[in-house]
């Protein structure tokens, strides 16, 4: 799945926002409107179609438990971890304490990118963005450079 776009919404009172038709019309043909909101780096949410999510989850579930940091990890990855669908008007329901973990109060950005679409305040993500590394072309070689790093968001 290759989901791209950045897509401005509102948080109506009830925690809900409409799903954008724009990223609907990336979703693969006959793929059904069913999700996955998680936690995700900083404070933001993540939300996966759900083959998607089953295919990290499944990666994620290969960790070592007997190892503590995998444990710790784990337990992070799935707190708040919620399946969500749409109702009749395309709207998904972001669930309260995820909205607290997120900040997002109203103003809402999905950045959609691979398999995911990453959820944003929208104040911290431009303030995120204001912040960019005064070399890109530096941080993209660094980055981009490294042959044994998967693109496609796995985790290895």
């Amino acid at each position: 799945m290759n989901l791209v776009g950045e897509f401005p919404c509102v948080i109506d009172a009830k925690g809900r926002f409409l799903f954008p038709a724009g990223l609907k019309r990336q979703l693969p043909e006959g793929i059904e409107m069913h999700f996955v909101i998680n936690r995700g780096f900083e404070k933001c949410l993540n939300l996966y179609p759900f083959p998607e999510w089953k295919q990290i989850s499944d990666e994620v579930n290969r960790l070592n438990m007997y190892v503590k940091k995998n444990r710790e990890f784990v337990r992070y990855f799935y707190r708040g971890a919620t399946e969500v669908f749409p109702d009749g008007a395309y709207r998904l329901l972001v669930p309260k304490p995820l909205l607290e973990y997120s900040g997002i109060k109203k103003d809402l950005i999905l950045f959609a990118y691979s398999n995911r679409i990453e959820l944003w305040d929208r104040a911290r993500y431009e303030g995120l963005l204001s912040d960019e590394p005064e070399d890109f072309s530096f941080l993209a070689e660094d980055v981009m450079s490294r042959k044994d790093t998967p693109h496609d968001g796995s985790i290895s």
